[in-house]
């Protein structure tokens, strides 16, 4: 029979199996610690150089899409300004249809019956494209230099500082300045197709009576004079259909490519918060 160990303790037998026991818990741990361990090794990890990278690469996807919109903006300035010049022209029409507003209630005449009103209407109307050509002027601008600032950034080692400076400058002043543009020429829109609204009215109330002539003589001249009156609303509504036309679709374009870039100027900016915390040493990066 066995002899007890002494005071307890447990015998050389035991103790054997107590170390096997726990040695087979460290190998089973060590290996689980290396599934574990090849598992971290092939999860994709996002760096901070790669986070730099993206946002370098949005900076140049949103520096593309302005470079395209500048290409219009001549466009865009070339528009605003011939109708700020016509819109002077058409008063008179508004004018003369104001007056026979009283008897033709179809004209979608702006501000129809009121006179002094639809002086308002031409003067406001042109204070707005003289706002849309300031507008034009400050995206220019901008947005040249913005597009300097990312074109100087090496895509293929961009630095954090120069990544960090433009995103700010997108989202600070490029967008500002993009959004009031896009509120300015919308108005200029607005104004282009209710004129055209007008004057086409205008012109199919004319070609049906001649009461027209009669209530606003004594603001357009009637008679041989009246053909080539007629003549000349015909010549303005094909004038502003055409240019118009052409305005509203390069202003749907610069819409689209707005709409898109906006949503990334303002991840940058979430992007290099992220920069910052996981590296304190550009924390003060400004």
């Amino acid at each position: 029979m066995a002899e007890e160990p002494p005071n307890g303790q447990p015998g050389a037998e035991a103790l054997l199996k107590q170390r096997d026991e726990e040695a087979a818990r460290l190998r089973s741990e060590n290996e689980r610690l290396k599934e574990r361990l090849k598992q971290l090794e092939n999860m994709p990890l996002i760096t901070i150089d790669r986070l730099v990278a993206i946002n370098c690469l949005r900076l140049k996807t949103v520096a593309a899409d302005v470079k395209v919109q500048r290409q219009t903006m001549t466009d865009f300035e070339s528009f605003v300004k011939w109708m700020t010049c016509n819109l002077s022209g058409y008063a008179r029409y508004i004018e003369a249809g104001s007056v026979a507003a009283g008897f033709a209630k179809m004209l979608p005449i702006p501000y129809a019956g009121q006179a002094s009103l639809m002086t308002r209407f031409v003067s406001q109307g042109i204070l707005s494209l003289n706002a849309s050509s300031l507008a034009i002027e400050r995206y220019l601008a901008t947005s040249r230099q913005f597009v300097d600032r990312v074109d100087a950034i090496d895509s293929s080692h961009p630095n954090f500082a120069d990544v960090a400076g433009a995103a700010r400058f997108a989202d600070e002043q490029l967008l500002r300045d993009m959004t009031d543009l896009r509120a300015k020429l919308a108005t200029a829109a607005e104004i282009s197709t209710s004129t055209l609204s007008f004057l086409e009215s205008l012109q199919h109330y004319i070609g049906a009576t001649d009461e027209y002539w009669e209530k606003t003589k004594s603001i357009l001249r009637h008679g041989e004079a009246g053909k080539k009156e007629k003549g000349f609303l015909s010549e303005s509504i094909q004038s502003l259909r055409s240019r118009a036309g052409g305005f509203n679709g390069k202003l749907e374009r610069f819409e689209e490519t707005a709409g898109k870039d906006m949503p990334l100027v303002k991840t940058m900016g979430a992007y290099n918060e992220l920069i910052r915390e996981l590296d304190p040493k550009v924390a003060a990066v400004k």
